[in-house]
């Protein structure tokens, strides 16, 4: 039996999920089996000590302490403008870093923290935990085994039920920043292929605070590939059937479609067919509940050495300058050529 302890920081929403995940993983993980301990830390101090002890976790005061009692791994879980200091302080302190999307506020805050990484030999994981969805990997393998032949449509999809609190918003970068990376990172690795243009377009029919706070509650990004293979991208925070996240993807030989199982949030028109007949999700954390927890299994791996990185920073940073050419589309109205990529691993 293998040890191996994690130190998280910060105990929101996210970071209470990572943390009952990584509490599941004791003795689950293979080869012959891995006890995974958990110290964390949060500003927040009263709920932090409640989540530890609801997990029989370690309680710490900083993340200074944290750092210093010897865990194998950080798992970042805090507000994205703190995300360069914990990743620097995670690899200064020679160890694997997990940290939530993205790097940094923007791509050009990203860019010294790749530096920094690359110049401690740092390894650093990125939380886009849809590369681990079942139904994404399937329809990589697919792609890539020559399954569908050449692609000449791909139709993305990610709605929310309904809006996070406007205060969010305000502070998010806007939906395609927020939201919509997601999918420019998976389109990316399930193609093997860079974003290149992005035209986008939005709107605002449901609360008039969100357009106050400078972002949209609907927008459709029209994206093309550096082959020239196009592509659309949507995103809703006002879709009252369930939380919908779908991958369409059309080849020559064959199509698949991510996401369309008895939980998709619609139903057909067409008289006598049932299917859809399951209760559809409401959160993306119910849609991602088995990526999350495989995210998390992954960087335990990735901390033993017993994998490859997969999700690293300039992979996130190249979704993060397509959602900025996005936003850019948007606010500008016109077509716009998404900055120089990012070296990735996309194989």
């Amino acid at each position: 039996m293998k040890n191996v302890t994690l130190g998280l920081v910060g105990v929101g929403r996210i970071g209470v999920m990572h943390a009952n995940n990584i509490a599941a993983l004791n003795g689950v993980l293979n080869p012959g089996g891995i006890n995974v301990g958990l110290r964390l830390t949060d500003v927040a101090e009263e709920h932090a000590r409640r989540v530890a002890a609801g997990l029989e976790a370690e309680y710490l005061a900083s993340v200074d302490a944290l750092l210093a009692s010897g865990v194998d791994g950080l798992v970042v879980a805090t507000g994205t403008a703190t995300h360069p200091e914990l990743i620097k302080a995670g690899v200064d302190a020679g160890i694997p870093v997990f940290c939530e999307k993205p790097v940094a506020m923007n791509v050009a805050d990203a860019l010294p923290v790749l530096d920094y990484i690359r110049d401690k030999n740092g390894v650093v994981q990125i939380g886009h935990q849809r590369r681990f969805d079942a139904g994404y990997l399937e329809a990589r393998r697919a792609y890539r085994a020559g399954e569908l032949g050449w692609i000449h449509s791909l139709r993305a999809v990610t709605c929310d039920m309904a809006p996070p609190p406007v205060e969010f918003l305000a502070t998010s970068g806007g939906l395609f920043r927020d939201c919509s990376v997601h999918d420019f990172d998976i389109l990316r690795w399930l193609t093997g292929r860079e974003i290149v243009e992005v035209y986008a377009k939005g709107s605002n029919n449901g609360d008039p605070a969100i357009g106050e706070v400078g972002d949209v509650d609907t927008a459709l990004a029209l994206v093309t590939f550096d082959d020239g293979t196009v592509g659309t991208v949507s995103a809703t925070r006002y879709n009252g059937a369930g939380h919908d996240v779908r991958l369409e993807i059309q080849g020559s030989s064959r199509s698949l479609m991510v996401g369309l199982d008895d939980k998709t949030a619609m139903v057909s028109a067409e008289p006598g067919v049932a299917f859809p007949s399951g209760e559809p999700h409401r959160t993306f954390a119910e849609r991602f509940d088995q990526a999350y927890r495989s995210e998390m299994a992954a960087f335990v791996e990735l901390v033993l050495g017993q994998r490859d990185n997969p999700c690293t920073p300039e992979d996130a940073v190249a979704a993060s300058r397509v959602a900025d050419a996005a936003q850019e589309s948007l606010a500008s109205g016109l077509p716009v050529r998404v900055a120089g990529a990012v070296a990735s691993q996309l194989s």
